[in-house]
């Protein structure tokens, strides 16, 4: 984190953070296992939103955070989101299974980003085992992305919405924690 800001500015900024990313993911599970379901053009916007949101997210927080050159982690994480924002809308028109493969690639590497980045706040900021386990968890989700991308059926959103709908909870949780952190610190210097 930005060593210029207090403890408890970090802390407060990555709740609100936290809780924007969950929101953000709760919201387009919900679009995709509804509204999305039978709206191929929806399903579109929404599989190319969802990594365009991802980099966008990562470049502020990189930046709130002491810049992007501090937080190499980000930096990086924001560059694969955006290759993946093109790849997708590229493959979206060829085949499912190949805009999978490529959430699946994206899965992999951002999971192993966020995990480092996780890893190195832990000290600063604290309550990160929740952004821990959700990288680790989305190094995991790629395996099963690229081996079902393999798979003769042809994938839709719905596939992809469970790795979302977790990312969501990880968020929304890590937001959680970081709240009642941040009211324990308020209430010890009181």
């Amino acid at each position: 984190m930005d060593d210029t800001l207090p403890p408890d500015a970090s802390k407060h900024w990555l709740t609100r953070y936290y809780l924007t990313r969950g929101l953000f993911s709760a919201a387009w599970v919900a679009a995709a296992f509804t509204l999305a379901t039978g709206n191929p053009v929806l399903a579109t916007v929404l599989l190319i939103a969802y990594p365009a949101w991802d980099a966008l997210a990562n470049l502020v927080d990189a930046q709130r955070s002491g810049g992007l050159t501090r937080n190499p982690s980000q930096a990086f994480n924001t560059w694969i989101s955006v290759a993946t924002t093109f790849g997708v809308a590229l493959a979206i028109g060829h085949s499912m299974n190949l805009v999978l493969a490529i959430f699946g690639v994206w899965a992999g590497l951002s999971g192993l980003l966020q995990l480092a980045t996780g890893v190195r706040r832990r000290k600063s900021v604290g309550a990160q085992w929740t952004m821990i386990l959700s990288g680790a968890q989305s190094m995991t989700a790629s395996v099963f992305f690229i081996m079902g991308s393999l798979a003769p059926a042809v994938p839709n959103i719905r596939v992809i919405a469970p790795y979302a709908a977790f990312g969501a909870f990880y968020f929304l949780l890590s937001a959680l924690l970081l709240a009642i952190s941040s009211r324990k610190t308020a209430q010890q210097h009181a």
